[in-house]
């Protein structure tokens, strides 16, 4: 699913922000589906008009040298590919990121929720209540192996309209109606 995932990330990102074209892409290059993501976004970028820059950080240390990069590449908008050294070192990507006054996306709705521009990904509650099932059918006999391999189903976009008042954006009213939660 990464690559409609990243494609759907990348063209909400031209939705809300239309006139910029170049994007910083945030990765860690410890991530080993990192590189398979920062291909699907260099597949979707010629389509929505987008020029690339990526960027990469592993280390808490290495976000600042990461944000200067995307600075010098006069970035005008973040897209931070999912991971989770990402989300826990998110409050220090969010400062980041409002400093730097990129619109961003992000694929964890935790990120919206404290203060970035939007996510989009699968809806983790989601996902724990399928976890919970498995869990059952393992309890009562079922043999691990033999249970299907299921892909999300749920996905939100979350739209943080307060962050966008700050960078100065209107959210367009396609990108509001897709939203599953729009922070106020």
């Amino acid at each position: 699913m990464l690559v409609e995932l990243s494609a759907k990330r990348l063209q909400l990102l031209k939705e809300v922000v239309p006139r910029r074209t170049r994007v910083a892409v945030l990765g860690n290059p410890d991530t080993p589906y990192h590189p398979k993501a920062v291909e699907d976004i260099k597949a979707a970028a010629p389509s929505l008009s987008i020029e690339l820059k990526f960027v990469s950080a592993r280390t808490p240390e290495e976000l600042d040298r990461a944000f200067s990069a995307v600075s010098r590449a006069h970035a005008q908008s973040l897209y931070v590919i999912e991971d989770a050294f990402f989300v826990t070192h998110r409050t220090t990507l969010l400062k980041l990121a409002s400093k730097a006054r990129l619109p961003a996306i992000y694929a964890s709705r935790e990120f919206a929720d404290e203060g970035g521009l939007m996510s989009y990904g699968a809806n983790v509650r989601e996902l724990f209540r399928q976890s919970a099932g498995y869990v059952d059918k393992i309890l009562k006999g079922a043999k691990p192996a033999d249970l299907p391999v299921e892909q999300p189903t749920k996905f939100e976009l979350v739209v943080n309209l307060k962050t966008a008042k700050t960078l100065g954006l209107k959210i367009p009213e396609s990108v509001l109606l897709q939203a599953t939660e729009v922070i106020r």
